[in-house]
């Protein structure tokens, strides 16, 4: 999706042409002033969500989280776990070299949030957020590290080497699950994809995988996607 289109509102995913056509002919339809953008989709790929904040000489890496769920649903749908369980040594060094690129290239003073799709051996760029985002809250739960109040020094001229003991010490797992309101609004369809239906999020601490808050959506991973 856009960076500019909060939410995923309005995005589909579509296999087919025909699929293309009908939604294009119900967007123009509705809204006949809009323009439409088209993508390539990424098919089977994995998500992750790298915060940092960046002083401007240096990067401290908040957390890395891995999407359960392939790339496709909505960020703020997935069930995100920190650090991430399965992201090779050279994968984690790519995405934290284009961070700290990216952060040098849009001058940020503070946090910058990227989304990456990794596809194979390949890393993609889906978007920047040069602000701090809905997981700041669940690192900084996870960690114990006051992310927020470091950020927002920063952001007021402080540096990073002024802080101590920033290195992450996770003894743990984190996930970040997310909630719907499916209960309140049954005729929704609970197909997940690019447009966001939860209104809000859970934290669990694990110390294995073989707990049920990471191996339940972990084994049904690929059937979140509504296509």
């Amino acid at each position: 999706r856009p960076s500019y289109v909060l939410g995923g509102q309005g995005m589909c995913i579509a296999v087919k042409d025909s699929e293309l056509d009908q939604y294009v002919r119900t967007l123009l339809k509705t809204h006949p002033e809009n323009e439409f953008l088209v993508d390539h989709f990424l098919e089977d790929a994995i998500e992750v969500d790298f915060d940092s904040i960046y002083d401007g000489e240096q990067l401290h890496i908040c957390g890395i989280m891995q999407h359960l769920e392939p790339a496709g649903v909505h960020s703020g749908d997935s069930t995100a776990v920190l650090p991430p369980y399965s992201l090779s040594d050279r994968i984690i060094e790519t995405m934290t070299e284009y961070q700290l690129k990216i952060a040098k290239a849009l001058n940020v003073r503070g946090f910058i949030n990227v989304q990456y799709a990794i596809k194979g051996s390949d890393v993609y760029v889906i978007e920047a957020n040069p602000r701090a985002t809905r997981t700041i809250p669940f690192v900084a739960k996870a960690t114990g590290r006051p992310e927020a109040d470091i950020g927002v020094k920063v952001i007021l001229g402080a540096k990073l080497s002024d802080f101590d003991d920033l290195e992450s010490k996770l003894e743990h797992y984190a996930i970040k699950e997310p909630v719907f309101p499916f209960d309140k609004f049954p005729e929704v369809k609970k197909e997940l994809g690019p447009e966001m239906k939860s209104t809000g999020e859970t934290i669990y601490l694990l110390k294995d995988f073989e707990d049920e808050h990471f191996r339940k959506p972990f084994e049904f991973k690929n059937l979140y996607l509504s296509r």
